[in-house]
Formats: structure tokens, C-alpha cells, sequence
């Protein structure tokens, strides 16, 4: 019982800093590259951030939950204690934003291709793009921060 406890918490601590690491990390190069206003870089940065939130973003943030609900069986938590609510909660906004955000860096993506191409500048669309993106990240951010402070203090 205690290596199963053991390996599934070790799971779920590797796959929180992996979600919430590769989150930050790909927020930030990718608001890095938008920066610089070139097309060029913003359409080959935004296809590598694409693909790692993709693999590695998106693996954890399912591994995440369940991980997550099995720990909570193991020792014996209901699931319904006010905190894990919280949690549910605090995790389906990060979702809800996350998963827009990303449809959001493919078209920010797409659209700094096409100038690129076109040797034109980044127009209106991709700003309006770019500011819902940046919008979006703060309340998935914020509530994985929440998540990690439920967490280790179970209030």
C-alpha cells in the first residue's frame, strides 16, 4: 500500500512541476518571440510552444486529476472536503482557460506565418489574438497557483 502511495505521489509531483513548468515556460517564450514583433520568430517559436503544450502540458494536465484522485482515495480523503472542491474548481478554470489559450497560439502562430509569407507586418487580427491570449493566461496561471497552495496546506 505505502509504494503504491508512494509511486503515485511521486507521479503526481513530477507531473504538477512538468504542467505548471512547461506552462510558465512556454507563456513565456512564446510572449518572448511576440515581443520582437518579427513574424518570422513569432511563427517558429509558436510552433514549438504549440507542440510542447501539446505533449507535455496537455499529458500532465490529464495526469494531473487522476493522479491526483487516486492520492486522495489512498489516504482516505472524501472527496467532497471543502478544499478538493476548491481544487475541482480552481483546476476546471486553468482548463478552460488552457485550452483556448492554445487554439489561440495556432492562430497567432498562423497568422505570423502568413505575414511572414506575405512579407507584410502582423495586422489587427493577430493584436486582438494576442491580447485574449495574454488575457487568458492570467485566471489558468493564478488558479494552478491556488492549486499548489490547496494542496500542501489543505486548509
Amino acid at each position: 500500500m505505502m509504494e503504491l502511495y508512494l509511486l503515485v505521489k511521486w507521479v503526481h509531483v513530477i507531473s504538477s512541476t512538468v504542467l505548471f513548468g512547461f506552462g510558465a515556460g512556454t507563456a513565456w517564450y512564446f510572449w518572448s518571440a511576440h515581443r520582437t514583433r518579427d513574424p518570422a520568430t513569432i511563427a517558429a517559436i509558436g510552433r514549438m510552444v504549440v507542440r510542447a503544450d501539446w505533449i507535455f502540458t496537455g499529458t500532465s494536465g490529464v495526469v494531473q486529476p487522476a493522479s491526483g484522485l487516486i492520492l486522495a482515495r489512498l489516504t482516505g480523503y472524501s472527496l467532497a472536503e471543502p478544499w478538493l472542491l476548491a481544487t475541482y474548481g480552481l483546476y476546471a478554470l486553468a482548463f478552460a482557460c488552457w485550452f483556448p489559450v492554445v487554439g489561440l497560439q495556432i492562430r497567432a502562430q498562423r497568422l505570423a506565418q502568413a505575414a511572414h509569407a506575405a512579407q507584410e507586418r502582423l495586422g489587427r487580427d493577430y493584436d486582438r489574438t494576442m491580447r485574449l491570449w495574454f488575457l487568458l493566461g492570467w485566471p489558468a496561471f493564478l488558479g494552478l497557483a491556488a492549486v499548489f497552495w490547496l494542496m500542501i496546506a489543505r486548509p
